[in-house]
């Protein structure tokens, strides 16, 4: 790992893999400090949501989803990737992970394909064709969860339509919370590196409840074209079993895991988390999921047009270099 750190090449690919992967707005909540034989992933506090995200959650799902492009790149260069979760939690709390490479066999086919979709990923707002998703591309987005030890519950009709009933009653509830809107807005319909840009925000759907967040309320701009959805949206849940710090950095790798896969597989993908976020600001105990696993997020996926790209910060804008 020394001597693959040593390369300022190599350190940068890596962390401009880590830095593609998705974040709740776009707010790209990560640092990533080389130190030694050792690349460390922290959370920014600067870059939390502190009035959606007062338990953290978004922060890990996200940091977690950037700790698996790293491990996906860390794979390119025939190694393989030794992680160790929340290292010291009380010593250095935006420490997340820290991660080390060991010589190993080639990347394999599968894996070069999934590295390679990185820069192909990007969440589709925009009606999808409503074609289903054949069984065995479920299984194996199913399977793409259960190695990241995540479940991919997906849903039924019915369950569909109450989970999108779920997320239209959190948006109204959110969208009555003023301290919410201003910090929602400050991250929507932005023209930086960061946030999700005008040009991401989709259409406005027709369909009632929306397959999609409404973005538009909070993007000051004059209203976005209107769309025809999907009417039968497909849905999946991503859980863990736990519901802690541990569970969600698990299942932002296993987001992103599933979001490439899928990608690999020609899908497209959008991402819901309202209910999710409402749950965390209300501080809501058991009982008010439908099913007995603990929700991390929801997926929209299926097949439509290939989203914009979001911007994204500069490689030397994310890492750091410890004092030699």
């Amino acid at each position: 790992m020394d001597q693959l750190l040593g390369s300022d090449r190599v350190i940068r690919a890596l962390i401009g893999a880590a830095g593609a992967a998705p974040s709740i707005h776009n707010t790209q909540p990560w640092r990533f400090r080389v130190s030694g034989d050792v690349i460390e992933v922290h959370g920014d506090p600067g870059r939390m949501l502190w009035v959606a995200d007062p338990r953290g959650r978004a922060l890990h799902l996200s940091c977690g989803a950037a700790l698996f492009n790293l491990r996906l790149a860390i794979r390119m260069v025939s190694s393989k990737p030794l992680v160790w979760p929340l290292p010291d939690v009380r010593g250095e709390p935006t420490l997340l992970a820290a991660v080390q490479a060991w010589p190993d066999r080639p990347p394999t086919p599968a894996e070069r394909e999934m590295y390679e979709a990185i820069g192909r990923r990007h969440s589709t707002r925009e009606p999808f064709s409503g074609s289903r998703i054949p069984g065995p591309v479920q299984m194996v987005l199913e399977q793409a969860a259960s190695m990241e030890c995540a479940v991919l519950r997906m849903l039924s009709a019915d369950g569909a339509d109450l989970v999108l009933e779920l997320c239209a009653a959190a948006d109204n509830a959110l969208a009555a919370d003023v301290e919410h809107q201003v910090e929602f807005s400050q991250w929507v319909g932005t023209a930086g590196d960061d946030g999700i840009p005008v040009t991401s925000l989709g259409s406005r759907s027709d369909a009632d409840p929306p397959p999609v967040r409404d973005f538009g309320s909070a993007a000051l701009t004059e209203g976005l074209p209107a769309g025809s959805y999907e009417t039968l949206p497909q849905l999946a849940v991503l859980s863990t079993a736990g519901d802690g710090p541990t569970d969600w950095l698990r299942a932002g790798q296993a987001l992103q895991r599933v979001l490439l896969t899928a990608t690999v597989s020609g899908l497209a993908t959008s991402l819901l988390y309202q209910p999710i976020e409402l749950a965390d600001m209300d501080g809501r105990g058991e009982g008010w999921w439908p099913w007995p696993e603990c929700p991390q997020i929801i997926i929209r996926i299926g097949y439509g047009p290939p989203g914009p790209a979001t911007p994204r910060r500069r490689v030397d804008d994310i890492l750091d270099r410890a004092a030699s």
